[in-house]
């Protein structure tokens, strides 16, 4: 098993791409907390990895975008397991509107969730990393880390200030054996890109199948979304790398959609 012993937070691990990596991650030995502002869905998901993998799993209420909350989830997590070797740093919101009808409150919700919970549950955890001078760190970016798309500029800004939080971290944890990576996917059909879809369509005036078929996925090389075991997969191979020779990098999973 890749992450026997090893111990991982998953923020909006209760659904979506959270789960679906901690499921990978329990799968391959780790035990892992999910944090999630729902924490009935983390609770969910903690009894499907302990009824079918019988590994030690456990859930906490979190916020990430409140500093307290972030402290409470992540000493919980240690105080069971005194401990945290991975942090993946996945939740998420969206917004889509156009820039001048955007409000201060819509455009400040997403950087916080994004921006502030990244950079807090960071801090939390980097603390018990440096003095295990051990860690890893993956931050859930987007294709949106690397291009823009219309009526996104909240979640487009905040996917883009992902790889410099990364590259910071990457850089200020070498001397303490930290390594920082950030997963940027494709268009993964979650709920939150199913909220998007009707979204989308109102506001381009065009039907839902068009927005899935010539927004979404019009730039991959196979017409397919990316799933969320596409991404779980990229995740573990991340977190089980063994050396510093891959820190600091942005990796996307999109089907073509965006190649570098």
């Amino acid at each position: 098993m890749l992450l026997r012993d090893r111990t991982a937070i998953v923020t909006g691990g209760g659904s979506g791409i959270g789960r679906e990596i901690a499921l990978t991650f329990a799968r391959e030995g780790a035990r892992v907390c999910i944090a999630d502002i729902n924490i009935e869905s983390a609770r969910a998901a903690v009894e499907e990895i302990t009824r079918t993998l019988q590994i030690p799993a456990m859930a906490v209420a979190m916020d990430v975008s409140d500093e307290a909350s972030v402290d409470f989830g992540v000493t919980a997590m240690t105080a069971a397991w005194d401990r945290v070797d991975i942090l993946v740093s996945n939740a998420g919101v969206q917004h889509i509107e156009a820039i001048a009808d955007l409000s201060l409150a819509n455009w400040r919700r997403i950087l916080d969730v994004h921006l502030d919970g990244a950079f807090l549950t960071t801090r939390a955890c980097m603390r018990r990393m440096k003095a295990a001078r051990s860690g890893t760190i993956l931050y859930m970016g987007s294709v949106h880390s690397k291009v823009a798309s219309p009526l996104k500029a909240p979640y487009v800004t905040a996917k883009h200030g992902l790889i410099g939080l990364c590259k910071a971290v990457a850089k200020e944890g070498a001397e303490f054996g930290i390594r920082a990576n950030v997963i940027c996917p494709g268009f993964v059909r979650t709920p939150l890109v199913e909220r998007q879809i009707p979204e989308q369509a109102a506001a381009l005036g065009i039907s839902e199948e068009d927005v899935v078929r010539k927004v979404m996925l019009k730039e991959t090389v196979d017409g397919e979304f990316t799933t969320t075991e596409d991404v779980a997969a990229v995740a573990l191979m991340l977190a089980s790398f063994p050396s510093n020779a891959l820190t600091g990098q942005s990796i996307i999973v999109s089907h073509g959609w965006h190649m570098e």
